[in-house]
């Protein structure tokens, strides 16, 4: 009955044009060998419902490298209240519906609430489980923004400085004129625009394919000695170039690859791999119950922008050290300084995020630091990816809550099953 309630409201909407099929009622990966018709691949990987199994499968369409955990685990204790996936909230349709409804419906594939110490709510849907792992996408980023803090802290980088003062390569490219606090604010100015619906544009056609994460015939068979741009960072030095009608920092347009030039200068100043600055510095000190992997371009770097992939109770543990001010058991893993900086909104940041047609209208605040800010001085961010992963915290409330989903299509602002999640989790979290 919710089903067809919820359909009879989007075609009433005007939302008729949005693919609203059950989630789970397509069989994929059927059979040994699977079907034909039910056969994940590179192809449709990122298509529904096949995302439902690769994207907590990434290793298989894609190519990974690993984040080893370490250490003792880090126990989460349980005092679950399963009368909270009962109350009854309103989707972006206006339909009522209980928590757990809401999020099935809107392609949800798991779901954590922690507050305090506490999980008081966990679920899966569909088969997804506490010891799979989910690709993050661009939620990776705000994991970039805390390790960058760590040099930034040690005084190996300042974010004042263009990141060609570190990497030549950048010279003469459009990453020459910016400064670090611009990548962080995606701010940069650069000629290249983010498009996840332009098959034809150099999003498709370049970058995606050098991440190796967007399939073209033949892209994969490519090799570095005939191919200029092989890999993300060729990319970034060879195709990126200014916006000249603009300068950075005046305005705010979000876009991929200033997080790869930062998981760049991670890499460079530190000089280890990315995935092994990551997990010697986050990853190895959190009580992960897994270990973690990212997945990696066509050079095998990691994409530092969104190829990150845990288990949704890691994520939960990564987003409780960033609610607590980067420590974890009463030790600084992350500067305070560094993680309460992304909250320090100015005016100039609120009048950019109102100034982009795209987000003006929502409920953002500001974009800061690799954060999506709802409210700074009560300390509401969230971490977010393209198909509907999200890190919400809210420190007002001591309380993270943390999903993935497999929902079709990108995450844009106006995106309902993205929309209804958020609103929902935050009303949610409100009523604690």
């Amino acid at each position: 009955m919710i089903r067809v309630l919820l359909n009879i409201v989007i075609i009433l909407c005007g939302y008729s044009s949005l693919s609203y099929s059950e989630p789970g009622s397509q069989s994929v990966m059927e059979g040994t060998p699977p079907t034909r018709d039910s056969q994940a691949t590179m192809k449709n990987y990122r298509d529904y419902p096949f995302s439902g199994w690769t994207f907590q499968n990434m290793g298989a369409p894609l190519n990974v490298v690993m984040v080893p955990r370490g250490g003792d685990i880090a126990e989460l204790n349980q005092s679950l209240n399963h009368a909270l996936g009962k109350k009854i909230f309103k989707d972006k349709t206006g339909t009522e519906m209980t928590l757990e409804d809401l999020f099935r419906v809107h392609y949800a594939r798991g779901m954590i609430l922690i507050q305090g110490d506490k999980v008081l709510y966990e679920k899966y849907f569909d088969g997804f489980g506490p010891h799979k792992q989910h690709i993050w996408f661009s939620m990776s980023k705000s994991l970039a923004s805390a390790a960058l803090g760590v040099l930034v802290e040690q005084g190996q980088i300042d974010i004042k400085k263009s990141p060609a003062h570190y990497i030549p390569e950048l010279k003469n490219s459009g990453f020459e004129r910016v400064t670090i606090q611009n990548l962080l604010d995606m701010a940069t100015s650069i000629d290249f625009k983010e498009t996840y619906t332009d098959m034809t544009s150099d999003f498709a056609l370049k970058y995606a394919v050098a991440m190796n994460m967007g399939w073209l015939p033949g892209a994969r068979d490519a090799q570095p000695e005939n191919t200029e741009i092989y890999g993300v960072h060729d990319f970034l030095s060879k195709y990126v170039k200014p916006n000249t009608q603009l300068e950075p920092g005046t305005d705010f347009d979000y876009n991929s690859s200033n997080a790869d030039v930062i998981g760049w200068l991670i890499s460079r100043v530190s000089g280890q791999p990315y995935e092994q600055f990551i997990s010697e510095q986050i990853w190895s000190k959190l009580g992960m119950e897994h270990d973690a992997y990212f997945t990696v371009d066509r050079a095998f770097m990691p994409v530092v922008t969104g190829g990150m992939n845990s288990t949704l109770r890691d994520a939960a543990r990564f987003a409780l050290m960033i609610r607590d001010e980067g420590r974890v058991k009463n030790k600084q893993l992350i500067p305070s300084t560094w993680i309460n900086s992304a909250l320090n909104i100015d005016e100039k940041l609120k009048s950019h995020m109102t100034a982009n047609p795209k987000y003006g209208e929502e409920s953002w605040e500001a974009y800061h630091n690799m954060w999506w800010i709802l409210d700074g001085e009560k300390g509401e961010f969230c971490a977010t990816g393209i198909h509907g992963q999200v890190i919400y915290i809210n420190r007002s409330k001591n309380t993270v809550m943390v999903w993935f989903s497999n929902q079709p299509g990108a995450a844009a602002p106006k995106n309902i099953n993205y929309q209804s999640k958020l609103n929902a989790a935050r009303s949610l979290v409100n009523s604690l």
